[in-house]
């Protein structure tokens, strides 16, 4: 309870936090995990959608959200879901955040259309949307 107090966590995540605390009783941790989920104090979706909305408040692009959801233990469907329900406009997103960073100015030369690229890119946006912002 302590941990879900804190913030939202998945339903692997908790296992693979208090396996390490409670490796004696397996079965006990995993029945106490189930109640939880039924009881709707965990649940993975309502995680998702949360993550989701904040990391589009910090300018991440999909590629970027669904590999840190996926490293928290959800399924690519629960992934797809939770981005296709956010409703986002990726290149209004994704010229905001140019914008932020880079300011008005244009491109000049291919090399500062590069360093634009790979910084989009580490924010997890696909190349697609990249050259639609950057064309």
């Amino acid at each position: 309870m302590n941990l879900l107090a804190r913030r939202e966590h998945s339903f692997q995540e908790l296992i693979n936090k208090l396996k390490k605390r409670f490796s004696d009783h397996p079965d006990l941790l995993m029945q106490e995990l189930r109640n939880l989920k039924e009881e709707g104090l965990q649940s993975d979706s309502r995680l998702v959608e949360s993550f989701v909305r904040s990391r589009i408040n910090k300018g991440q692009g999909p590629i970027k959200i669904s590999a840190d959801l996926r490293n928290r233990g959800i399924s690519d469907a629960g992934i797809e879901n939770g981005i296709q329900s956010a409703e986002v406009d990726w290149i209004s997103l994704i010229e905001q955040v140019a914008a932020r960073k880079f300011g008005d100015v244009e491109v000049e030369d291919l090399r500062e259309k590069g360093r634009r690229a790979r910084f989009l890119q580490q924010r997890g946006f696909s190349f697609e949307q990249i050259s639609k912002v950057l064309d």
